[in-house]
C-alpha cells in the first residue's frame, strides 16, 4: 500500500505572502517521507469540510504546476477536477503540460462536479446532474482521444472538436483516477475508462467494490486492472499516539484491495507529521 497527501487548506499562520515557501517546505517533506502522490482540491472557494468559503483557496492547476518545479518523484494530481469548469480540449491540454513538465508524474482526476455555490458565485458552467455526468463521460473520450495517435474530429452531444491535435503529447499516458462512490453512473465509468477508482472510508466499502466489479464483467474489464484508493484522515497526532489506529485501520482497507490511502493531514504545515508518518506508516503498509 502506498501513502498520499491530499493538500486542501491553504490558511496558513504565514498567510498569503508565505505560502508559496510554506507549499514547497510541505511538499519537499512528503517527498522524502515517501508520499507516493501529492494533490489538490479543484476548488475555488473552501468546502465546508475544511472551513468557511472566505478561506484560502488556490486554483489547482497553476498550483500542480508550481509543486512539480519543487519535487521530482512524487506523482501529482487534482483531486477531483470539476469536469464543468474547463472544456474537455483544454484539460487535456492542462493534464499533458503537467506531465511533459514533471517528466511524467500527471494523473487526470476527474468527477462529475458537485459545488454549484462556487460555479454561480464565479459564473462558471454547471448544468444538472444528469448533463454533468454526461460531459464527464465525453470528456473522458476526448481526453483518451487527445492522448492518443488519433487526432481526427470528435463528435459528441455536448463537446465538437475539430482535429484533437495535441503536442506535445505527454511522456507517458496520464492514468486517469474517477472520484466518487455512485453505484449507477460513477462507477461505471471507473469501469469503463479509468485506470483508479477513489472512495471514501466508510462502512458501504465493501458494497462499493462489489458494485464496480458487476460493472466490470458488465464492461469486460478485468476488475483487478483498476487500482482502488482510498480518502481518509491521516492524522499520526501531535507525538504519535495515533499512529496505532491508523495502521490498523490501513490494514483493513489493505485486506479490501486498496493499494493506496490518500487524505489530509492536520496542520500540513507543520512538517513534523509528514516526517512522523514518513518514519511510522509508509514502510509499515509498503508491504500490505
Amino acid at each position: 500500500m502506498e501513502i498520499g497527501l491530499h493538500i486542501s487548506d491553504f490558511t496558513y499562520p504565514s498567510g498569503p505572502s508565505g505560502l508559496a515557501d510554506d507549499l514547497t517546505r510541505v511538499v519537499v517533506a512528503a517527498e522524502e517521507a515517501g508520499f507516493a502522490r501529492v494533490s489538490v482540491m479543484d476548488h475555488l472557494w473552501q468546502i465546508g469540510v475544511a472551513g468557511p468559503p472566505e478561506h484560502d483557496m488556490l486554483e489547482a492547476y497553476t498550483t500542480l504546476g508550481y509543486l512539480a518545479a519543487r519535487t521530482s518523484r512524487v506523482q501529482l494530481l487534482a483531486w477531483v477536477t470539476a469536469v464543468s469548469y474547463r472544456q474537455p480540449g483544454m484539460l487535456a491540454k492542462l493534464v499533458s503540460t503537467l506531465d511533459v513538465l514533471s517528466k511524467g508524474r500527471a494523473w487526470l482526476g476527474i468527477g462529475a462536479a458537485w459545488n454549484s455555490a462556487e460555479a454561480a458565485g464565479l459564473g462558471l458552467p454547471f448544468p444538472g446532474t444528469a448533463e454533468r455526468f454526461e460531459r464527464l463521460e465525453e470528456t473522458l473520450q476526448i481526453c483518451r482521444q487527445m492522448w492518443s495517435a488519433n487526432e481526427g474530429p470528435y463528435e459528441g452531444r455536448h463537446y465538437r472538436l475539430t482535429r484533437t491535435l495535441n503536442v506535445p503529447q505527454p511522456i507517458r499516458y496520464p492514468p486517469i483516477l474517477i472520484g466518487g462512490g455512485g453505484e449507477k453512473k460513477t462507477l461505471r465509468l471507473v469501469a469503463r475508462y479509468a485506470q483508479a477508482c477513489n472512495l471514501f472510508a466508510g462502512p458501504d466499502l465493501e458494497r462499493k467494490l462489489d458494485v464496480l466489479r458487476e460493472h466490470c464483467r458488465a464492461e469486460g474489464r478485468d476488475y483487478d486492472d483498476i487500482e482502488k484508493t482510498v480518502m481518509l484522515s491521516l492524522d499520526p497526532g501531535d507525538r504519535g499516539e495515533k499512529i496505532d489506529g491508523l495502521l490498523a485501520q490501513l490494514e483493513r482497507l489493505a485486506a479490501l484491495g486498496f493499494a493506496e490511502a490518500h487524505g489530509r493531514v492536520p496542520r500540513v504545515w507543520e512538517t513534523e507529521r509528514l516526517a512522523l508518518i514518513g518514519r511510522e506508516i509508509v514502510p509499515a503498509v509498503s508491504g500490505l
